[in-house]
């Protein structure tokens, strides 16, 4: 496997080896290869019918290594307590983070792939720094920036990607609860905007909000499956 520093094309990694624990180890190898600042960059809300698709980006330099807490793991990993306790912790030890939003509306208006690319952008250029590796997670880039490199399941396998899943999902978690207040009856507190039995029956009874995806199939009632009532992630 071969990385590429900031001007090289874009590599899609395996995943051979994933352990549960994320690790450092393409981003020493990304370091090896003459990157000095590496990103992670993860979304979350894609699924969702309801709030924005946030993504978020952390960056580590080598001397973060050491600093980073314990039990740093994909944030589907994780339960929301343990998601929240690592928040504080990992924003003080990466060398910087932010989020980048793509609104309901704008969603409906570009479309998934359009959006998720504008929220990557909205994140990367407010990091206030330029990094010159960056690790995507998922199949494909879908930052277009230099020195990108994308593997499937790269929240797993890489702490600095695990950290900007937590991150982003504390804060999407942290929106969704606000919107509950403006928008109550439809449980986004717990549901995050997801398509839990609980939501679909909240539009049924109260219809959609301006929060909502109209382009996305909100359906307001149907047959209730085993899937249905699984914790929202």
């Amino acid at each position: 496997m071969t990385l590429t520093a900031a001007s090289g094309p874009v590599d899609r990694l395996g995943v051979a080896g994933m352990s549960r624990d994320a690790g450092f180890e393409v981003e020493m190898r990304l370091i090896a290869a003459g990157c000095r600042m590496v990103a992670g960059i993860d979304e979350v809300g894609r699924g969702a019918w309801a709030g924005p698709l946030t993504v978020g980006v952390a960056v580590v330099t080598e001397e973060c290594f050491a600093r980073f807490p314990a039990g740093v793991r994909d944030s589907k990993l994780l339960t929301p307590r343990q998601r929240e306790r690592l928040f504080a912790p990992l924003s003080q030890h990466v060398l910087c983070h932010a989020f980048g939003n793509a609104s309901a509306a704008e969603c409906d208006r570009l479309g998934m792939v359009v959006a998720q690319r504008l929220a990557a952008a909205r994140a990367l250029d407010g990091l206030g720094v330029v990094p010159d590796g960056i690790i995507v997670d998922g199949p494909r880039d879908f930052t277009g920036r230099a020195g990108a490199v994308s593997i499937v399941k790269a929240d797993r396998r890489c702490a600095v990607v695990a950290a900007a899943s937590i991150l982003a999902k504390v804060t999407r978690d942290r929106l969704m609860a606000a919107a509950a207040e403006i928008h109550p009856g439809y449980g986004f507190e717990r549901n995050k905007g997801y398509a839990s039995v609980e939501h679909r029956l909240a539009v049924a009874r109260l219809g959609t909000t301006p929060i909502h995806r109209m382009t996305w199939s909100v359906a307001p009632v149907g047959p209730v499956s085993a899937e249905d009532l699984l914790p929202v992630p």
